[in-house]
């Protein structure tokens, strides 16, 4: 069905398939369930907020500990006393110090049996779970100085999934996976997509300024109609890799707080493989997939032990550019 131009689903049939391959993407509303799903991360989150603030106050970073607000306030509270949060809080790390958050509820969504089966209509039943993963918990952007913007915490520019992976994962069969986990407006900062960017042969021009912040792809390769996407907590949107899609920024006074994941079909590329991921779900050889939190832990750990003996750096895409490589970029 569509609603107000939106490609929205209330189940996995498939007129749900008929829309993906149509738009570029889908949102199934209502997927996850709260209490099971939704409730178990919010928790996991304050509990790591309440530690950090914490430290933090310990280390003189911040200037109280703020144990008397909620996690939407006390972490708008961290935002603007200038403490840079948003790695300690991703499910992935990218520096070299390694700041991730790594706990049961994360690794249990990540495996639930509603969203895999969401994933499994798309991709058949053979499911890995990407380790192309993020948490965005976005307070107010006015909170947010200059210095500590990123698309983690602001507005996310235009770009395509794709752009993110490595050569060898140019074939993959790569969908992404974004489930809000509070109400996702247009005033808090929602996703936009472009309906049918999926159909182009090609990744578009991607570009960075100097210091690496992203600007995404430049105007001139962006449809004229942009549709933003509003999204209830339990909603679910999966979308293509080569699907354009930005977000707007938080000029609310609430926090706007999602999971954006991928997951591939087992055997395929996952174009990060200095990152460990798992099987998730198999039809076909069960005893396959990953159940084990603490496993999984360890993992990351390992990687990122390894990662940082060699004093690593993420290799590019070659995708992303900057003014030097293409004038477009300037």
């Amino acid at each position: 069905m569509s609603e107000n131009g939106i490609a929205y689903t209330d189940s996995l049939d498939r007129t749900t398939t008929q829309l993906f391959e149509d738009q570029g993407y889908v949102i199934v509303r209502g997927l996850l369930d709260y209490e099971e799903d939704i409730r178990p991360v919010r928790d996991e989150y304050g509990a790591l907020l309440k530690s950090l603030a914490h430290r933090w106050h310990r280390e003189g970073k911040l200037s109280s500990t703020y144990d008397d607000l909620p996690f939407e306030q006390r972490l708008a509270k961290v935002a603007s006393e200038g403490v840079p949060y948003t790695d300690y809080f991703d499910i992935i790390f990218t520096g070299k110090e390694g700041h991730m958050h790594r706990g049961p509820a994360v690794f249990n969504l990540l495996r639930s049996p509603r969203l895999l089966d969401g994933v499994e209509h798309f991709i058949g039943p053979e499911v890995y779970s990407n380790p192309i993963q993020h948490v965005r918990i976005k307070v107010p952007e006015r909170l947010v100085s200059k210095e500590n913007q990123n698309d983690m915490n602001s507005r996310t520019p235009w770009h395509q999934d794709a752009s993110t992976v490595t050569p060898e994962a140019e074939d993959t069969q790569m969908l992404t996976v974004w489930m809000a986990i509070t109400e996702s407006t247009e005033e808090n900062g929602c996703l936009v997509v472009e309906p049918e960017s999926h159909r182009e042969k090609e990744v578009a021009l991607h570009c960075r300024i100097e210091g690496g912040r992203l600007t995404g792809i430049p105007e001139q390769f962006l449809g004229p109609n942009p549709l933003p996407v509003p999204m209830k907590p339990g909603d679910v949107l999966f979308m293509t890799k080569m699907t354009k899609h930005s977000s707007l920024s938080n000029e609310s006074d609430g926090v706007r707080f999602s999971f954006d994941i991928r997951y591939n079909p087992t055997g395929q590329s996952t174009g990060r493989g200095w990152y460990p991921g798992f099987v998730a779900r198999s039809r076909s050889h069960p005893e396959s997939e990953l159940r084990d939190f603490t496993t999984w832990d360890r993992l990351w750990e390992e990687a990122r032990l390894a990662l940082e003996a060699i004093d690593y750096d993420t290799p590019g895409t070659g995708h992303w550019k900057t003014g030097e490589q293409d004038p477009l970029c300037a």
